[in-house]
C-alpha cells in the first residue's frame, strides 16, 4: 500500500518517512486509534515504505520488486499475527498461519481498513472470541529468528494487539524488547486499557486520531463516487470512522430507518405506551436482525452524545443531518448529568447482550421500560 492510498493523516505520515530518512526507525511501534482511523492501512504503507529499493521523499515507488510483494501482501519479509478462533475449516488449535489466505484477501477487499467485527465475520466464528493465543507467538518467533529473505527489514504486524492472550504476550515480551537486527514489530491496537503494560512499555506509541471531516468528505466522493451533500452528511455521521462513513453512503436508506425508527421509540418511551411499545418492538426492531440491531443502538448512542453537546451550548460541534439535527436539539433537554449515565450503559448492556445472541424483543422491551423511567428525571 501506498502513503497516497491512506486517508488523510498527512502529519503522521510525514512523521513515518522522516524516521526512515534519519535512519531512526524504532524496533517496536504501537498504532493507537479508534476504529476506522486507518491505523493498519499506515502500518502497510510504512512497512512498504521502509522495504522500497527506490523510495522517494514522499512515498515508495510502487514498482520495485518489494513494493509489488507488499502490494499483494505476499513479501516473504512481511508477516502477519491476528485474532481467531476454530471455524468449520480449522475446528483445533486454531492460529493466524492457518488464515493467511483469508487474511490477505479480507485485507485486499477492504483496502487495508479491516475491522475486528468484519473480520470475524468473514471467519464465520459465530459467538466465540477472537484470540491471539501462544501458537501464534511460538510461530512469529520462529519466523523472526531467521534472516531476512529479501527486505532491509523484517516487518511482523500484530494487529489487535489487545486481543493478546497473557501466555503470547509473555512470551514476546523478549523478543520484543530485544528483536534481532533489523527487525520491526508494528503492534495496533484500539483500546490502550486492554493492552498488557508489559507490552505496551516496550513500545514506540504513534497515536492515530480519528479521521478529519473533510478528509473523509473527500475520499467518499473521490473514491465512492458520492454526491457531495450525501458525503458531507455521511462523513458528520461518521466522526472520523472511514468504516462507518462508507456504511453510511452506501446504506443511506440504513440511515434514515434508524433516524425515523429511534425517534419513533423514544416518543413511545416518553409516553410510556406498554401496548404500542410491544407492538413496535415486534414489528419494527425484531426485524432489523442482528448486525443492524447494533447499529441501531449505536445510532441512539450517538444521539444521546449530541443531545449534551445541545445541552452544552456546542451545538457547533453537532455531525448530523438538517432534519435529524432539529430532532436532536428538542430531544436533548431529556438528557441530563443525571440520566445519561444510566442510558448510556443500558444501550452499550443492550450490544453486548445482543452480540452474545440474546433474544431481541426481551432486550428491547427491557430498554423501553428503563428508558420510560429514565427520560423522566430531571
Amino acid at each position: 500500500m501506498l502513503f497516497a492510498d491512506v486517508i488523510g493523516h498527512e502529519d503522521l505520515k510525514k512523521r513515518l518517512i522522516q524516521s526512515v530518512k534519519d535512519s531512526r526507525v524504532s524496533h517496536a511501534q504501537l498504532f493507537l486509534g479508534p476504529e476506522g482511523s486507518g491505523k493498519m492501512a499506515l502500518a502497510l504503507a510504512y512497512a512498504q515504505y521502509i522495504n522500497c529499493t527506490n523510495r522517494t521523499d514522499t512515498d515508495s515507488c510502487g514498482q520495485c520488486p518489494s513494493c509489488r510483494k507488499f502490494m499483494t501482501l505476499t513479501h516473504p519479509d512481511l508477516h502477519f499475527v491476528f485474532p481467531t478462533a476454530t471455524t468449520k475449516k480449522v475446528d483445533k488449535n486454531p492460529e493466524s498461519d492457518l488464515f493467511v489466505t483469508e487474511w490477505r484477501e479480507y485485507l485486499e477487499d477492504c483496502k487495508g481498513y479491516a475491522d475486528l467485527s468484519d473480520w470475524f465475520a468473514r471467519l464465520d466464528i459465530e459467538n466465540k472470541q477472537g484470540i491471539i493465543n501462544v501458537r501464534d507467538a511460538a510461530t512469529i518467533m520462529r519466523k523472526l529468528s531467521f534472516k531476512a529473505y529479501e527486505g532491509e527489514y523484517k516487518v511482523a504486524v500484530i494487529w489487535m494487539a489487545e486481543k493478546l492472550n497473557v501466555q503470547s504476550a509473555n512470551k514476546l515480551l523478549k523478543l520484543i524488547e530485544e528483536p534481532p537486527e533489523k527487525t520491526l514489530f508494528i503492534l495496533i491496537a484500539e483500546n490502550q486499557e486492554e493492552l498488557l503494560n508489559t507490552i505496551r512499555s516496550r513500545c514506540v506509541m504513534l497515536k492515530v486520531p480519528k479521521l478529519a471531516l473533510d478528509d473523509v468528505k473527500n475520499a467518499l466522493t473521490d473514491r465512492l463516487g458520492c454526491d457531495p451533500q450525501e458525503a458531507h452528511d455521511a462523513a458528520m455521521l461518521a466522526d472520523g470512522n472511514w468504516l462507518l462513513a462508507q456504511r453510511y453512503a452506501r446504506d443511506k436508506e440504513d440511515e434514515k430507518l434508524y433516524a425515523n425508527t429511534f425517534q419513533k421509540w423514544m416518543r413511545y418511551c416518553f409516553k410510556g405506551a406498554l401496548p404500542e411499545l410491544i407492538d413496535f418492538v415486534a414489528n419494527d426492531l425484531k426485524p432489523l436482525g442482528r448486525e443492524r440491531q447494533k447499529e441501531f443502538l449505536e445510532y441512539g448512542l450517538n444521539i444521546f452524545h449530541n443531545s449534551l453537546l445541545f445541552n452544552n451550548n456546542m451545538s457547533d460541534e453537532v455531525m448530523l443531518p438538517t432534519d435529524e439535527k432539529a430532532f436532536t436539539q428538542n430531544f436533548a433537554p431529556f438528557i441530563n448529568a443525571k440520566n445519561v449515565t444510566q442510558i448510556c450503559e443500558l444501550f452499550e448492556e443492550s450490544i453486548n447482550q445482543i452480540e452474545r445472541n440474546a433474544n431481541a424483543s426481551i432486550v428491547f422491551m427491557d430498554d423501553s421500560c428503563k428508558m420510560s423511567k429514565l427520560l423522566r428525571i430531571k
